[in-house]
Order: C-alpha cells, then structure tokens, then sequence
C-alpha cells in the first residue's frame, strides 16, 4: 500500500565501511521503494592527508554505487562544514522543504521496521505540538513493565524524525539555552537526577570545547516542555563505537547489543504526553552506575563521554564535534 513517507536525511564523511552498513540496513526497510533519501557528503578539511581523502572518495564512489531509495538524491561539499554545521544547515533545508524529516548519520544500523516506526510515529503525533520527535534508541535498561512505546521530555539523535514547526524550536546559542536552564535552576532534572552531566556539556558548548548540535537540540526541546516518543527496546544499533573514530571506546556503555532488528514497534496514540518515571529511574541508575564519580570528572575528561548523540571526539578530525 503506498503511503506518504517523509524524506531521510544521511549524513556521511569518510568512512565507507561504515556508510555501507547504514545503506544496506536501510535498503532492507520496505518503505524504501516509497522513500526519497538525501545525502550530504562532507568535504574534506584543509591539507587534509592523502588516507582520509581516499576514504572520502571512497565513501563518494559507494553513495553512488547503487540505487538505495526509490530516489537518492546527493549533496557533495567542495570544502568540510564539520558535523554539527552539517547537520543543522542540512535538517533545516529538508525539513523546510518537505515539512517533516527522517535523520541518520553514517554508522546506524536501522531495524528493517526502521522506516515504518519513523513514519507511523510522525503520522500519530503529527498534531501533537508537545511531541518533538519521535526516536529510535534506548539505553540498554530492563524493559520489565516499560510499554512499548514511551515519552521523556527533550530531544535525541540516534536515529529520529520530527517536523518543520518542532525544529523551528531548535537554538543555535548554546549560551542562550544555559543561561536560562540556571536561572531556573534546572540543572538537576537537565542531568537525569545529576546522574549525567548535560549542563557540563552544555557548558562546554558555549566555551568552544566541543561542537554539538544535539546538546542544543536536547536544551531546545526540554526548556519548551517538549518530549520524545522512544521505542521500549532499541531498533537502531550503533556501529560507529569500534575504534575508527577518535576515543570512540570511551562510548562502548551506549552499545546496545540486544538491539531489536526482527519486530515491528506498534504506535498507539496516548495524549497523555509526560515522562515514563520507570524510565527515567532506570536511566539515571544506568548512568550512574557506569559514570560513577562523573561529577568529579574535569570538563576534557566529561568531553569524552558520550551524550545522547553519536559522535564524540569522532572521525578523526581536528574539532570535537556531536
């Protein structure tokens, strides 16, 4: 039955295996002889060495190399934007065109149900303007007593759709979103009950120590009282957390190998759009148990650790970027 499906946005740099395994995970969804799919391929960064040119060639040629969507339509940059430039130019010119979007990043294998989970959610909570996004990941928690679905309040970015008037939420100044998360002395809850240190990140955003687009997209959404819609158990597994990527080991607690790649994630419609506090529980002791001392950490060393993005520290280049 052919349904309306919004557009998906790839983003890749140099790392062809990798863009492999995110294509052919994607090609396996049946909505993908309905999708459009658009890539943005970053360019390469001044007097960059001959090795992570071939790999941007390569990751070039293989884009190319086949018909992944019903339509693949590319972007090929002359010079590196980086990741979080990449990713907010990239969202807003999409989502501005098409009215909602479908986001991936080159190192995320999706569930073949990815594409039906992205778009029923969109399709459900397309009117439901406290609902920001819909998600693809959870932390490795006990499911026991979770429903399959859930709402928390804030943004997220392993794999995940939203719409133009929820991204029209999203603020570039870092030090706009910490300001007023101190002044109203929303620290505690910003971090999960101080189990993860969001504001540190934050803070780290606004002195130029990393460059996340997701920790402002996390601040956006949760200063506007906005919630995500996440699956109980993953459909998306990240395979970026191998070591290709600069400190991509300090990431392994993310790695979710009990990720579900075989069912389909049913969407029923809840107006009661608040957070899971089971969830959150669980989240919080999750962290804490694998972040211990996280408070007494200095600001390189909570750099790190990976917030609720993707990349850290990743693809070897010379900006920390998310």
């Amino acid at each position: 039955m052919q349904i309306e499906t919004a557009p998906i946005v790839l983003f890749v740099y140099n790392r062809p295996w990798h863009t492999r395994q995110t294509l052919e995970a994607l090609a396996r969804n049946e909505l993908t002889a309905q999708s459009v799919l658009y890539i943005y391929a970053d360019g390469p960064k001044e007097n960059a060495d001959e090795k992570i040119s071939e790999q941007i060639k390569k990751t070039r040629e293989l884009i190319r190399s086949r018909q992944w969507c019903k339509e693949v339509i590319i972007y090929e940059k002359e010079n590196n934007s980086g990741l979080a430039n990449s990713i907010i130019a990239g969202v807003t010119e999409i989502v501005n065109r098409h009215g909602k979007i479908i986001v991936l990043e080159d190192d995320l294998i999706v569930s073949p149900y990815f594409l039906q989970y992205m778009n029923d959610g969109l399709k459900v909570y397309e009117n439901e303007t406290g609902v920001i996004s819909i998600h693809a990941y959870n932390y490795p928690v006990n499911i026991k007593g979770l429903p399959e679905t859930f709402f928390i309040k804030g943004a997220d970015c392993w794999g995940w759709a939203t719409w133009v008037n929820r991204w029209n939420l999203f603020e570039k100044d870092a030090e706009k979103l910490l300001k007023e998360i101190e002044s109203k002395h929303l620290q505690f809850e910003f971090d999960i009950q101080n189990s993860y240190p969001y504001t540190q990140m934050l803070k780290d955003q606004v002195g130029n120590k990393i460059d996340s687009w997701a920790i402002r997209w996390y601040a956006s959404a949760f200063l506007k009282n906005k919630y995500t819609l996440y699956p109980n158990i993953s459909i998306v597994n990240n395979i970026g957390m191998d070591g290709t990527g600069t400190h991509g080991s300090s990431i392994g607690n993310f790695r979710n190998n009990k990720w579900n790649n075989s069912r389909r994630i049913n969407i029923v419609y809840t107006d009661k759009i608040e957070n899971n506090n089971l969830v959150l529980s669980r989240w919080k002791n999750y962290h804490r148990q694998n972040n211990k001392g996280i408070r007494r950490r200095s600001a390189s060393t909570i750099q790190k650790l990976k917030f609720i993005t993707s990349r850290v520290f990743r693809r070897n280049r010379n900006i920390k970027e998310i």
